[in-house]
């Protein structure tokens, strides 16, 4: 391989973030998606960020709905975290690569709240080390995110392959020494660029 080090995003390529997807497991009425969806997600880069404290954008979330939605944002922002349905295509590379012994790390803008939640997903078992945005309160594509990313792990960027769904986020790993592509489910593209 052409590099030591694989380094995942979590939405989207780990697991599925489909906004409308998620509200559809709390909501069955769709007359109520464009209220619920402008009511949880105007705040939602300064929650994957760490700006905004969990419980602070749940309240503030709340407070922008009719009473008789109160209830189902109280279980949305509670559950919501367990409907990021799995790639099984990443997650069958994930046990591909560990089993040749190719370091792997988890580097992803989610809520402090996701942080704490994650290890539900069985895969995340599998990583060498995890940094979420939230509880160190900076966010992809800030430079300064992947820059202690490499602290953290102590890895050397040109050794590291990051796989994310924005374009953003890769041009800013590059930025910093960090190669990588936006990841569209095809591994097989993965693995021709990693010389896998």
């Amino acid at each position: 391989m052409k590099y030591k080090n694989i380094v995942f995003d979590f939405g989207n390529v780990i697991g599925t973030f489909d906004p409308d997807y998620i509200l559809g497991q709390f909501c069955d009425d769709k007359a109520d998606f464009p209220i619920l969806s402008k009511a949880i997600y105007q705040d939602w880069v300064e929650l994957d960020a760490g700006t905004l404290e969990y419980e602070k954008g749940v309240e503030l979330a709340i407070a922008r709905v009719p009473a008789r939605l109160k209830p189902t944002l109280e279980h949305f922002f509670k559950d919501w975290y367990k409907h990021l349905t799995p790639l099984l295509q990443t997650w069958d590379f994930v046990h591909e690569l560990k089993s040749r012994g190719v370091p792997i790390y988890l580097l992803s803008n989610a809520p402090q709240y996701f942080a704490d939640h994650a290890d539900i997903y069985e895969i995340m078992q599998e990583f060498d080390g995890v940094l979420f945005s939230g509880p160190v309160k900076l966010a992809k594509p800030d430079p300064a995110i992947y820059k202690l990313f490499f602290k953290t792990f102590d890895l050397n960027p040109k050794e590291c392959f990051f796989l994310d769904d924005r374009i953003d986020n890769i041009n800013a790993a590059k930025a910093c020494g960090m190669d990588g592509m936006v990841y569209t489910g095809d591994v097989d593209a993965v693995k021709k660029a990693v010389g896998f």
